[in-house]
C-alpha cells in the first residue's frame, strides 16, 4: 500500500459514475470543440467546471444530464470521497480557461494541445476511473504547502 500519497479529503460524497458520465461528456464536448473551433464550447466548459470545481455541481449542466443517464440507465450508484473530484474539476476549468484564453488569442496550435491533453485525461476517467487529476495533486500540494512538510526534522 502506498503510504506516501496525498488526496484532498472532503465530509461530502459523490456518485463516480456520474463523474465519469461528466468525463464522457467532456470528451464528447472537447472533439466537438476540436472539429469547430468554437470558443462558446470552451467558455460552456470553464462555466460548467466552475460550478463543479466550486462545489455547486447542482448547477452544473454535465452534473445534472449525468445523473439524469445514471438513473435512466439505473446504474447502481458507487459513493466515493468528494475532494478528489473537485480538485479535478478545478484543473479541467484550468484546461478550459487554457483553451479559451488559446483560442481567442487565436493560438490554434496551443489550444489543440491543451484540448488533446484534457481529451486524454477524460477519457482516462470516464474509460477506467483513472483520475490524472488526482496522480498531480501531491505535487500541487507540496509546491503550494512546502513549509508545513518540512516542520518535523
Amino acid at each position: 500500500m502506498n503510504t506516501y500519497t496525498l488526496c484532498p479529503i472532503s465530509d461530502k460524497r459523490i456518485n463516480e459514475n456520474v463523474a465519469r458520465t461528466n468525463a464522457f461528456l467532456t470528451v464528447v464536448v472537447l472533439i466537438a470543440y476540436l472539429f469547430t473551433s468554437n470558443t462558446f464550447v470552451a467558455a460552456f466548459l470553464l462555466i460548467d467546471f466552475l460550478l463543479r470545481g466550486f462545489e455547486l455541481s447542482q448547477y452544473s449542466p454535465f452534473a445534472i444530464i449525468s445523473r439524469k443517464a445514471n438513473q435512466l440507465l439505473s446504474i447502481k450508484p458507487k459513493l466515493i470521497n468528494d475532494g478528489p473530484k473537485v480538485f479535478a474539476a478545478r484543473i479541467g476549468a484550468f484546461f478550459s480557461f487554457s483553451i479559451l484564453i488559446s483560442a481567442l488569442f487565436s493560438f490554434s496550435i496551443l489550444s489543440i494541445v491543451f484540448t488533446s491533453i484534457f481529451i486524454i485525461c477524460a477519457l482516462l476517467e470516464a474509460a477506467i476511473s483513472f483520475c490524472v487529476a488526482c496522480q498531480v495533486y501531491p505535487f500541487v500540494y507540496k509546491l503550494f504547502n512546502h513549509s508545513k512538510l518540512n516542520i518535523v526534522k
